[in-house]
């Protein structure tokens, strides 16, 4: 974690900042807030930030936020490994696959054992299709998929690959079941969430998400937004 006083110039030259992104923020809120910081600490109009991977405002943990020259390396950032932990909650479905929409249906769980939940797991370690949520980000025709499902409306969403390296249930409260996972880009967690419900021959949603790390960069590392504005320059000394 650093201890010393960020510069003007370390924001120009470039700085790559891990954030552990609260929850109920957006990743667009939390780089808003790294931006207005810099520009108000620093004096100055203009600055380059950008995120390096969206994280759901449900979700907590890792944020990689960039600045000046090191924007240019979001796109490699982007397209590292990530690992999250969390928890899935079996037996009741949500149409956003998480908790941002209410539950909509609820299934049997009496057959779900350990083992079938051990067995089930493996279904999903590889290369695997997965159908990214309604309720997402991704276009289709010029509009956002969440656009069409707040408006009630029908839309196909097609599969896409991605691949889980390691999956495991680390605990059990049941039905709540509490999981880690490393994955490619582009994972949906929440669809997995919802694949893995159907696979046991029930219902999941994801009721809480941290991402703990991507590529090498670790959310032990990270840094609060209050503790990063510590570390800004004094306006006094400007």
């Amino acid at each position: 974690m650093r201890n010393k006083e960020f510069s003007l110039e370390d924001f120009k030259t470039g700085e790559t900042l891990l954030f552990d992104k609260p929850l109920n923020w957006t990743s667009f809120q939390l780089v808003n807030k790294v931006r207005w910081l810099i520009k108000r600490s620093c004096k100055i109009k203009k600055i380059k930030v950008g995120h390096a991977g969206t994280l759901d405002p449900l979700a907590t943990g890792l944020l990689i936020i960039c600045t000046g020259k090191s924007t240019k390396t979001i796109p490699e950032l982007q397209g590292q490994v990530k690992e999250y932990t969390g928890t899935f909650t079996i037996g009741a479905t949500t149409p956003s696959f998480d908790l941002e929409t209410e539950i909509d249906q609820k299934f049997p769980i009496d057959h779900i054992t350990e083992e079938l939940l051990q067995e089930t797991v493996k279904k999903f370690i590889g290369e695997i299709e997965q159908t990214p949520p309604v309720f997402s980000a991704l276009k289709k025709d010029g509009k956002r998929l969440y656009e069409y499902a707040r408006e009630g409306k029908e839309v196909e969403v097609k599969k896409r690959k991605v691949d889980i390296s390691e999956f495991e249930i680390k605990t059990q409260e049941f039905p709540k079941v509490h999981f880690r996972v490393v994955c490619s880009k582009g994972t949906y967690i929440r669809s997995l969430a919802n694949e893995f419900g159907q696979a046991l021959n029930s219902g999941a949603h994801l009721s809480a998400l941290r991402r703990t790390a991507i590529g090498d960069f670790s959310v032990e590392n990270a840094m609060s937004i209050e503790s990063f504005e510590k570390l800004l320059p004094s306006r006094e000394n400007n």
